[in-house]
């Protein structure tokens, strides 16, 4: 029941302008509200939830709202027929731009959507193909059934059908595959890129996404004001556009009505409340609202839906009877999966890895050990592509890995874990595994939003809920990942290496915060690992775990390859004690 207020409230919405008394211009104040709601779900998607900052949405509201406007008062057409119009413009026009500005990251990337927000409201303000600042008046309205809808009341029934429509494919696209690769830029990229994510393919797609509902709320804005000029697409209205999703929490879609809402509404009584009060004439709603958002960041940094909304995270339904995803073939055991020669990597003097050379074969469980500093987990940083060698050469089934990016690499059956835990933190422990099988789906964008990918979720899931059970946290499905202990944490990403059904398996400290009963787990579910013909390499101090696991040992110590072998001779390799002890005063 809880889950339905959102909606019943938005059915009140609807049901409020044709109440009898309720005045003209509270219907148009809620237009505005719905118009800015949609922009601010394009925000939810790249800056709450993708964590890329856009001070520059506003200059796509006027890429719709100038081509409808164009096309309608100059060439005579049906405003309908313009609708895919500005959505395309403000498309093509979202990947010139991201193609540049999304090189950038952080406050530069912020810096770079205020420049050119700068830019394009200047262009609409100085060519005449846009009116220059008088703009494009006489915008016909939207009609249907030669019905004008020139009444505010009348319009509302639009604006809140494209809210709906706006929220619903939100949802739908977060709820996806595609979704879960934008949440996985906010914090776990390059876990996502390990698991096959083409991390920039997913920025742009949620900057695009984000520029065409901006669009879309151009062009309602266009025929409900049937005039356009620059200042509603300047800089000033993206800041306020940000505000609204960081005041209604910038990562929730139902905090984009919020923050709308909130700041349309309090916005509008400021300017009317504050003259009054002060005596003079002036923009005095910027400064409180300054002083609103401090408060809001201060008493509720993730935004005020969060703290209204007491919903629990739905637990989500595993098709258990859902058909099997395409296994891989297993190399034949003794097979050389791995092997690697003169592997090297500097950081400016720094030597990481020293020439490193060792080979991994089918069906092995081989140890990666050394004292803290060793290189161990740079050497697995280039093995998966997250970081490039300086020199050597890597072959995965006698194919080269060298200058393959993470994705590529994941694609041939590398997977692995991370030294320190890589989960996205707004996600739940499912949710995270099923990233792991990211590359064994195909449903892109469209097919999300319109939910013609369930069947394949359907698949996706039951695969993270198997890899789940495999490793003994079935019961965590549905737990917020970052609600779990450390050592459980790094079991999830475990099942979410095992969900990619990898021929190599690269495990970063596997065994660290778990207790003793729970290394006996995992070293039993690495044994029936190997005894199913997956092969393993892990880095791991718990010299017990290491010692009683594994079938051969590679010792590094400051870079260099120490020693090679079985834990029996290994153990008693005088260099090897030497590095781990010091040698004897």
């Amino acid at each position: 029941m809880t889950r339905l207020w959102p909606l019943a409230a938005l059915a009140a919405c609807i049901a409020l302008p044709w109440l009898p008394g309720v005045p003209v211009f509270w219907i148009t104040l809620l237009n505005t509200i719905g118009i800015a709601a949609i922009v601010v779900l394009g925000l939810v998607v790249l800056t709450g939830i993708g964590g890329m900052t856009s001070f520059g949405q506003a200059s796509f509201l006027g890429f719709g709202a100038y081509a409808t406007a164009i096309l309608t008062v100059r060439y005579g057409w049906s405003p309908w027929l313009t609708l895919p119009v500005a959505l395309a413009v403000a498309g093509v026009a979202a990947m010139l731009i991201g193609a540049v500005t999304l090189r950038l990251s952080g406050h530069y990337l912020a810096l770079g959507t205020l420049a050119w927000s700068v830019s394009l409201y200047y262009v609409f303000a100085n060519l005449d193909f846009f009116g220059r600042n008088d703009g494009i008046s006489a915008i016909p309205p939207l009609s249907i059934a030669g019905y004008r809808l020139t009444d505010a009341r009348a319009y509302f029934g639009v604006v809140a059908a494209g809210v709906i429509v706006a929220i619903v494919l939100t949802r739908n696209l977060l709820d996806s595959r595609v979704g879960r690769s934008i949440r996985a830029l906010r914090g776990g990229a390059i876990a996502a890129s390990s698991f096959g994510v083409d991390t920039p393919r997913a920025r742009i797609l949620a900057f695009v996404y984000a520029a065409m509902l901006a669009a879309f709320a151009g062009w309602l804005y266009a025929h409900m004001q049937r005039s356009v000029n620059p200042t509603p697409f300047g800089l000033n209205a993206g800041i306020e556009y940000l505000l609204m999703a960081v005041m209604g929490g910038a990562a929730h879609v139902w905090g984009a009505l919020l923050g709308a809402g909130l700041v349309t509404i309090v916005n509008d009584r400021l300017q009317d409340i504050l003259p009054r009060l002060i005596g003079a004439q002036g923009s005095f709603e910027t400064i409180v609202f300054g002083a609103i958002l401090v408060a809001v960041l201060q008493a509720a940094p993730e935004g005020l839906w969060p703290h209204l909304s007491r919903a629990r995270p739905r637990a989500r339904r595993i098709v258990n009877d859902a058909p099997p995803l395409p296994m891989r073939d297993m190399p034949a055991p003794g097979t050389a999966v791995l092997q690697v020669a003169g592997l090297r990597k500097t950081f400016g003097g720094l030597v990481a890895v020293n020439d490193i050379a060792f080979t991994v074969a089918a069906g092995e469980i081989v140890g990666l050990i050394g004292p803290n500093g060793a290189g161990k987990s740079t050497t697995f940083n280039l093995l998966t592509g997250v970081a490039r060698p300086g020199a050597g050469q890597i072959l995965f089934l006698a194919q080269s890995l060298v200058g393959l990016p993470a994705r590529a690499v994941a694609r041939l059956g590398v997977a692995r874990s991370f030294q320190h835990v890589k989960l996205v933190a707004s996600m739940s422990v499912i949710e995270n595994v099923a990233i792991g099988a990211h590359l064994r789906g195909h449903a892109g964008a469209l097919g999300a939003m319109l939910r013609l990918d369930r069947a394949e979720e359907a698949r996706l899931f039951a695969e993270a809920a198997r890899q789940l059970a495999r490793v003994g946290l079935a019961s965590f499905a549905d737990r917020p990942a970052t609600s779990l202990a450390l050592g459980q944490q790094r079991v999830v990403e475990i099942a979410r290496a095992l969900c990619l059904d990898p021929v190599l398996l690269l495990l970063d400290e596997p065994a660290a915060g778990l207790r003793h009963h729970e290394k006996a787990a995992l070293a039993t579910l690495l044994r029936l690992l190997r005894h199913q013909g997956m092969t393993i390499l892990l880095v791991e101090h718990d010299m017990d775990f290491v010692m009683n696991l594994t079938d051969r040992l590679v010792v590094m110590d400051f870079g260099t390859k120490l020693a090679e072998g079985t834990a029996a001779t290994v153990r008693r390799d005088p260099a090897v004690i030497e590095a781990y002890l010091g040698a004897p005063a």
